[in-house]
C-alpha cells in the first residue's frame, strides 16, 4: 500500500492533482488507514499512470474518463477507444498546422523588417494591421496557437 505522497512520487503527479482526480471521479476514493491516511494499491497506481500518460498525450479529462470506462469494461469494442484517439490526433494535427502557419508568418514578418527606424518597422506594422498577415488566425485570441 502506498501513501498519497509515495503515489505522487512514483507517478510524477502532484498530491493536489491526485486529490482533484479523486474529486472528479477519475480516481476511486482510496482506502484509509486507521489514522485516516489515504492508502493506494497497485491498481490505483496503474490507473493514475494511465491518467497521467493520457494527459501527456493531450487527451482531455473527459476523453480520459471515457477511455477509463472502456478499460474498466474490457469486453467492449476497441472501436470507441480508436475513435477517441482519432479525434485527439485530429486536434494535434490542427494545432500543428496552426503553429506552422504562425511560424511562417513570423519568419516573413522578421525577414521583411529592414531594421530601420521604428517608423518603418515591418514587425510593428504587421502587428498593427491584421490585413498584412498571410495567416488566417483570430485577432486577439490565444486559441490561434492551440492554447
Amino acid at each position: 500500500m502506498l501513501t498519497i505522497g509515495a503515489l505522487a512520487k512514483r507517478t510524477g503527479t502532484k498530491v493536489q492533482t491526485i486529490r482533484y482526480y479523486e474529486t472528479i471521479g477519475l480516481m476511486p476514493e482510496p482506502a484509509r488507514s486507521e489514522g485516516g491516511q489515504r492508502r493506494y494499491d497497485l491498481a490505483e497506481l496503474d490507473r493514475l499512470a494511465f491518467v497521467r500518460h493520457g494527459r501527456q498525450l493531450g487527451f482531455s479529462l473527459d476523453a480520459i474518463r471515457d477511455l477509463l470506462d472502456l478499460a474498466d469494461n474490457p469486453a467492449q469494442s476497441c472501436a470507441d477507444a480508436d475513435s477517441i484517439a482519432q479525434r485527439q490526433l485530429k486536434q494535434v494535427e490542427d494545432r500543428i498546422a496552426r503553429l506552422q502557419a504562425l511560424q511562417l508568418e513570423l519568419k516573413r514578418m522578421i525577414s521583411d523588417c529592414g531594421q530601420d527606424s521604428v517608423a518603418q518597422c515591418r514587425v510593428l506594422e504587421v502587428l498593427r494591421n491584421h490585413s498584412e498577415c498571410l495567416t488566417d488566425h483570430e485577432v486577439g485570441s490565444d486559441r490561434s496557437i492551440g492554447s
